[in-house]
């Protein structure tokens, strides 16, 4: 079974940086697609960022252009580098990815912006 092990999250003030870590165990070149998404109780996930095996981004429009979605082959790793953050992006960043036709998960990190 493939598993996603995400790392990075913790607190941060407002207008700080996080960088998150999403390391598959099957080679990132498997997967057809990997990215996050972002979960707060209540309230429906909301993709945050996806890279595709083609290396195309695409990112939620809360987080266009203060997130970046990247891939590190050597270390088989995708990130998630958050820049200018906002206490409405606290939630819990669940990694996601597609191999083989199955979407996959992992079990999130956490991330709080506060003051």
């Amino acid at each position: 079974q493939v598993q996603l092990a995400e790392s990075g999250g913790g607190s941060v003030q407002p207008g700080g940086s996080l960088r998150l870590s999403c390391a598959p165990s099957e080679n990132i070149f498997s997967f057809l697609a990997l990215g996050w998404y972002r979960q707060v109780p209540g309230k429906q996930r909301e993709q945050v960022a996806v890279v595709s095996s083609g290396g195309e981004t695409d990112y939620g429009d809360a987080v266009r252009g203060r997130f970046a979605v990247s891939r590190d082959y050597a270390k088989n790793t995708i990130y998630l580098q958050m820049n200018n953050l906002r206490p409405e992006d606290t939630a819990l960043y669940i990694c996601t990815g597609v191999r083989s036709g199955v979407a996959v998960e992992g079990q999130g990190t956490r991330v709080t912006v506060s003051s």
